[in-house]
């Protein structure tokens, strides 16, 4: 695509980014790397150094323009934060059909032009390849190839297979402008009532490793580079240990605990991801509670404000040197509509914006995420609280990685390409086939699946367009074999911004499901599949007569019933633990991989049919 600024010198192309009809070193694509941050950082002013280190949501266009209005979640218009904020780094939420997409995300680099050095937008997304939607985590795949969830990659536990789907993610990604992915995800499952299980790759912590460096290689590559999609590694040290399984975004979710000594299994993939040079890594919510690290006690505020975890483990003893990026609203609430999302400032509440600020500073993190306060941190350097050399430090990291990216030199998309790629059938196949190995066969009564065509079968909770040889029927009574896919239990929840998309509380399904499923059990042999986007509990259908049980981590119905039939071999072992009761998990130590009191089914298990 055309670059508005670009100009060859002695058949020499370069963009003349700050339109001085010169060019200076840090447009010169032929130079190093740390040649041209020290150039560029030396023309900075502070307010562009300080707008470089807020990132936070921007929303599309239906007709890929930039939303000049605010929106859903957006706090203000994409000018504002372009121009007058200074801000380049953005994590975007829905997105338009993919030649739309495209062409948004070359209108916001143009606008980006405008501003004083034309320093590019990096844009990023959380992940948006599954099924889980919620504007907290995760995006469903829309437009995009859709896989299994996270967890279910991990259910199939085959590293070639979690390359190649990261590999998919860096190809669509990049043909809609997103070089940044804020994932993957290495909190372990241990907590099986926690909400955010879906995006984990499970409880293991050997196998969770391995992955994750199958992952950053499918995303990022050997090293970063302009073919690359730079990953945001989370949610450090690890965020599964959350008391009593709720959630850190809210505030009675605001402790981890490891009564169980097993900080170093949390902390294990993340050891592999700084080894595999992830380009960033971002501290959870949480406020660690009675934990010791070599023997110091570690103090009681959210990962973010804490300097043991982030100057102490994670730079000074893991050797990390990459850009730390907070997770969203640590220092201001968040109003949207008429709910709120109070400030993730665990073990700080008490503390002004500016003060709160000044400790995720002194902790050692480099952007604040989902925060778009610049005069805050502007104020703070001008009065003298913060030294401009430490905004430098943070400053040099962030533009690093938009150098190694090639962001400087060509941030544009080809909507055609874009339209071509995104999607395409042979991702959408294979996305396909990975959904379906995913599923997880747990019992298998009277040896029923594979299912046998031709056959009668009942469905609920799902629809298919087509069964094959299979007819579909409207009762059990004339079934040969019902299927009856389910959720896993949760509570509903409404009070405060996000709490509805969590997934909280028991996981003990109510009697009046039991017997809605026993009664079709006692017309026909049911294949129960449950979505375990949480640890169900599955004890009153475990000897259930004529029940067989299945696991699903995010299986469209089709690729279910490819797997039902063998059309496709599912392949998955559990990922996680399933507990027998509610009692068993409130006695088990959040941050310990299994090993609950006479688990249902242990970490691993999974029939082959």
């Amino acid at each position: 695509m055309p670059m508005k600024r670009s100009v060859t010198v002695d058949g020499f192309s370069y963009r003349d980014l700050n339109g001085n009809g010169r060019l200076d070193p840090y447009e010169d694509s032929r130079l190093s790397t740390d040649d041209r941050v020290d150039d560029l950082l030396a023309r900075l002013s502070l307010s562009e150094k300080v707008g470089l280190m807020f990132q936070t949501v921007i929303e599309t266009g239906h007709d890929g323009t930039l939303m000049e209005t605010p929106g859903a979640i957006s706090k203000s218009p994409t000018s504002t934060v372009v121009i007058a904020k200074g801000m380049n780094h953005f994590n975007v939420h829905h997105l338009p059909e993919p030649r739309l997409a495209a062409r948004w995300s070359n209108a916001l680099q143009e606008l980006a032009e405008r501003t004083p050095h034309g320093i590019p937008v990096t844009v990023s997304s959380d992940p948006r390849h599954a099924f889980v939607e919620n504007s907290g985590v995760s995006f469903t795949a829309n437009h995009l190839s859709q896989w299994p969830e996270p967890i279910g990659l991990g259910a199939i536990g085959d590293p070639d297979l979690v390359r190649t789907f990261a590999d998919i993610v860096r190809q669509e990604y990049r043909a809609i402008g997103i070089r940044a992915a804020l994932h993957p995800t290495l909190d372990l499952a241990t907590e099986p009532r926690w909400a955010r299980l879906p995006g984990t790759l499970g409880a293991d912590p050997e196998l969770v490793s391995v992955l994750t460096v199958a992952y950053l290689e499918g995303l990022q590559g050997p090293r970063l580079s302009t073919s690359s999609v730079a990953c945001t590694t989370k949610h450090f040290p690890g965020g599964g240990p959350q008391k009593d399984g709720e959630d850190a975004h809210f505030p009675y979710g605001r402790e981890q605990t490891y009564t169980a000594g097993r900080f170093e299994d949390h902390l294990a993939p993340f050891r592999s991801a700084i080894a595999q040079k992830t380009s960033a890594i971002m501290p959870y919510y949480g406020m660690p509670v009675g934990l010791k690290v070599g023997g110091e006690n570690i103090e009681e505020v959210g990962f973010g404000y804490n300097k043991q975890i982030i100057s102490g483990l994670l730079r000074d003893t893991l050797g990390f040197d990459g850009v730390v990026v907070t997770d969203w609203e640590l220092v201001n609430d968040n109003h949207v509509g008429d709910q709120v999302l109070p400030a993730r400032a665990w073990g700080v509440e008490d503390l002004t914006a500016e003060e709160r600020m000044l400790r995720i500073l002194d902790a050692g993190a480099d952007q604040f995420g989902g925060e778009e306060c610049v005069d805050l941190l502007f104020g703070l350097v001008r009065s003298g609280r913060v030294d401009e050399r430490r905004i430098d430090a943070s400053a040099r990291r962030l533009l690093r990685v938009k150098f190694e990216l090639g962001l400087f030199d060509d941030p544009f998309v080809d909507e055609l390409v874009a339209s071509a790629v995104v999607g395409n059938a042979a991702f959408r196949e294979a996305g396909h086939i990975a959904q379906a190995e995913s599923v997880t066969v747990l019992t298998n009564q009277a040896d029923i699946l594979p299912l046998s065509a031709p056959g009668r079968v009942y469905l609920d909770g799902m629809r298919l367009e087509s069964a094959g040889r299979f007819e579909i029927v409207t009762s059990p009574a004339e079934a040969d074999i019902a299927i009856v896919r389910v959720n896993a239990p949760w509570e509903e929840r409404d009070e405060l911004f996000l709490e509805s998309w969590f997934h909280q509380g028991s996981l003990e399904f109510p009697d009046d499901e039991v017997e809605r499923i026993r009664g079709i059990a006692s017309a026909s042999p049911v294949v129960l599949v449950v979505n375990l986007d949480r640890a169900a509990i599955l004890t009153p259908f475990v000897n259930m007569p004529g029940v067989s049980l299945v696991g699903v981590f995010g299986a469209s119905d089709a690729a279910l019933f490819d797997a039902l039939t063998g059309e496709i071999t599912p392949r998955g072992r559990l990922p996680l633990e399933l507990p027998s009761s509610m009692q068993a998990v409130r006695e088990h130590a959040p941050d310990e991989p299994g090993g609950s009191a006479e688990a249902l089914f242990r970490i691993g298990h999974g029939l082959r049919i």
